[in-house]
């Protein structure tokens, strides 16, 4: 995925979720969106070096956005939106019998994103056509540094999450393909487990999920600050059976 223009600053705070204020390095103070509803936990401290591109919308109230920071595990992109569009590259290499998921997605064909929940409601990332199946595809950005080289996904307790894996269980129950993916925009993550001390409910509907036929799979990334890309297959560790990470 080929990144816009950036530039760079000091992060200065974090606020309202949705808003961080950025010492600029030509020394001029601006207000950036944070399009990240998470808890950001590490990724966000005071002084960190950030990354910001810039939109010519006239209509916005914040032009700039805060895309990447520097952490001392490792760079990372905040910006939760992009996991989709990493992921949609990765299923189009997969079309193509290329790429990181290219076996494990052999023989996919078309590619719908934002595929209305059958029997439900709201969205599931993707519908894709698989041989004689349908699949489904669920993607959620893991930025949760936790130790190691290890990441955890949720960073903060998430109904919406929850209510993805159900629905992902309840298709792989009426015999479609589903799929979980954690797409770790962490750099400095090489393994992802469930963050059973943050949101256990979650961590047990993924764990059922699984049990019940949900591939759970994890991607990690790369950037050279002018593209990111997920380029590595990770290890999940779920613990089945055990109930804490």
């Amino acid at each position: 995925m080929l990144l816009p223009r950036l530039i760079t600053g000091r992060l200065i705070k974090r606020y309202k979720r949705f808003l961080a204020d950025v010492l600029l390095d030509d020394g001029s103070e601006i207000t950036a969106h944070c399009p990240n509803t998470g808890a950001m936990t590490g990724c966000a401290e005071p002084g960190a070096s950030v990354w910001l591109s810039v939109s010519d919308n006239p209509k916005r109230k914040y032009a700039h956005t805060w895309e990447l920071v520097e952490t001392s595990q490792g760079m990372v992109s905040v910006n939760t939106n992009r996991a989709n569009h990493l992921i949609a590259e990765v299923l189009q290499q997969a079309v193509e019998k290329r790429g990181v998921l290219a076996q494990q997605l052999c023989g996919i064909t078309d590619i719908r994103a934002e595929a209305p929940i059958p029997d439900g409601t709201g969205r599931f990332d993707f519908k894709v056509d698989y041989q004689s199946l349908t699949q489904w595809i669920e993607v959620k950005s893991v930025t949760l540094h936790v130790t190691g080289e290890t990441g955890a996904f949720p960073d903060a307790v998430s109904d919406r999450a929850l209510k993805h894996v159900l629905a992902l269980q309840d298709r792989a129950s009426r015999g479609d393909r589903a799929m979980l993916i954690f797409c770790a925009q962490h750099c400095g993550i090489e393994r992802v487990q469930l963050a059973d001390n943050i949101d256990p409910e979650y961590a047990a509907g993924v764990r059922a999920a699984h049990q019940a036929g949900v591939e759970i799979v994890a991607l990690g990334c790369g950037t050279d600050l002018h593209h990111f890309v997920a380029d590595r297959v990770l290890p999940v560790e779920l613990n089945l059976g055990t109930g804490s990470p």
